[in-house]
């Protein structure tokens, strides 16, 4: 009996020992898991631009895409800085889309309408924001919608 336990600590000890070489050894049980899998929330907006006072019933005069997780990219002419906007407001995208204090524009009303849609760190975000013409939109004060 004394020979069967004694066969047994040895094997359970040659079992660890094979267990903790197989995880220190480089490639093989600690390597990272393969696919689509990631440890970021998902960040990928469509950004447009649209003539008119709703965004759904407008004229699209132009759109972009914008990934900002886990790196920034899309079709964006600065997806880096946008994104850096963006992680700065969170959700709240209005300081992005108002036009900057020094703007001077006309008082004529020929709206432009903004739009972000898509999901911002696993979470829906749909936005619009209306301005009275297209100086505004082009005196915003964030790059997020200068495209």
């Amino acid at each position: 009996m004394r020979s069967i336990a004694k066969g047994l600590g040895l094997g359970s000890a040659a079992m660890a020992l094979t267990a903790l070489t197989a995880l220190a050894w480089p490639g093989t049980a600690g390597a990272a898991p393969t696919g689509t899998e990631s440890l970021y929330a998902p960040s990928a907006l469509v950004l447009s631009v649209t003539a008119g006072p709703d965004a759904e019933t407008g004229t699209v005069m132009r759109a972009v895409t914008l990934v900002c997780s886990p790196t920034p990219g899309g079709t964006h002419p600065n997806p880096v800085a946008a994104c850096a906007e963006l992680r700065a407001n969170g959700s709240q995208l209005d300081p992005l889309a108002a036009p900057a204090a020094d703007a001077v524009c006309t008082r004529e009303w020929n709206p432009m309408t903004v739009a972000a849609v898509g999901v911002w760190q696993g979470r829906r975000l749909s936005y619009t924001y209306t301005f009275a013409n297209p100086c505004g939109l082009r005196n915003t004060s964030g790059t997020l919608f200068g495209f």
